[in-house]
């Protein structure tokens, strides 16, 4: 019967890369206070050797964790994904690692989940709540970790949080549809009971109600639409069907647009379409789809920053980052057809 091999100790890999213990960790911890040569002979060693670091030691020599913790609302949806990754190419820099948890859009599971997470003692945490009473967070705050609150913004928060301009990014999206003409505006949301998107109906709602165009019709169709909510259908049916429609989130962008194909509506020629949030298949779609860009690069790496302040030991007030989204015009809207402006 063979022996199990020898497990590679970081001591191995030093005398392989012929440098030293100290060295190797600060490769592995990616400190930057190593050249570029060394570095890559001391990658080369590990890779040659299979060596695994042995975080848990490492993490007790230091007498400190470098885990963080994120918590979101979905893996289902691809804006969180995609923060996910922009935070995980953070962590890569800095030598950190993340552990990530998802709560299904269910509240009463993000509460295990967040405990969860905590459960392996991060240095902080990363929170995409689930709802706008964010239920968890005296429980959080009782733990004294740092975390920062990104995208879903409870009514009241004592950590940093980080959002977009959200009123701001729907303003534009409603003033662009106005001036190709588009009076009867529909509004597709998921759920108002988010603040982010009730902020998103309500800066369509202020500029319709401002430039004197009819109030727009508002239509909550849920978290998974994505086949195409039955509701909207019926709505795109007969003399007062809307000329544009607004999807608020990535999700409900493709159940709308499942929608007027299905109910023979071409677009833009019989209703132009507005989306949120901007991925490779909306640009892919005949036409490509004209969508409401967030800045999800730049919101993943302000709330890292702002994480790794409070890590560091920053005591001032809590800072809300509020970043500024662009319309990226495409073919999915147009003005509407002659005699459906009214």
């Amino acid at each position: 019967m063979s022996r199990k091999a020898a497990k590679v100790s970081i001591r191995d890999v030093a005398e392989e890369a012929q440098v030293s213990v100290a060295t190797v960790s600060n490769v592995v911890r990616n400190r930057k206070n190593v050249s570029d040569a060394v570095r890559a002979r001391v990658e080369e060693a590990i890779s040659r050797l299979n060596y695994l670091p042995d975080r848990a030691a490492m993490q007790l020599r230091e007498g400190r964790n470098r885990i963080i913790g994120v918590l979101v609302p979905s893996l289902d949806n691809p804006f969180f994904t995609a923060i996910i990754a922009c935070l995980e190419d953070c962590a890569r820099k800095e030598g950190y690692d993340i552990i990530v948890a998802s709560a299904g859009e269910e509240s009463q599971l993000a509460s295990s989940r967040l405990k969860a997470l905590l459960s392996w003692r991060p240095a902080g945490m990363i929170i995409l709540p689930n709802d706008d009473l964010f239920a968890d967070a005296p429980f959080l705050d009782a733990t004294g970790i740092p975390y920062v609150v990104l995208d879903r913004l409870p009514h009241s928060c004592s950590a940093d949080t980080v959002a977009v301009e959200n009123e701001q990014a729907a303003t534009e999206a409603a003033a662009y549809l106005a001036g190709l003409g588009h009076r009867r505006i529909l509004i597709v949301a998921t759920t108002l009971s988010l603040a982010n998107i009730r902020e998103r109906c309500a800066g369509i709602i202020a500029f319709c109600a401002k430039a004197g165009l009819p109030a727009p019709t508002v239509l909550e169709v849920g978290h998974h639409a994505e086949e195409g909510p039955e509701a909207l259908t019926a709505m795109l049916k007969g003399s007062q069907a809307p000329t544009a429609v607004i999807a608020l989130t990535n999700s409900i962008t493709l159940g709308a647009l499942r929608c007027l194909h299905q109910s023979g509506c071409a677009v833009p020629g019989d209703v132009s379409l507005v989306g949120y949030d901007d991925y490779a298949w909306m640009r892919a779609t005949l036409p490509p789809i004209t969508a409401i860009r967030q800045p999800v690069e730049e919101m993943g790496a302000q709330a890292w920053s702002r994480l790794m302040n409070r890590i560091a030991g920053e005591s001032t007030a809590p800072m809300q980052v509020r970043l500024p989204c662009t319309l990226a015009v495409r073919g999915s809207t147009a003005p509407p057809k002659t005699g459906k402006t009214s």
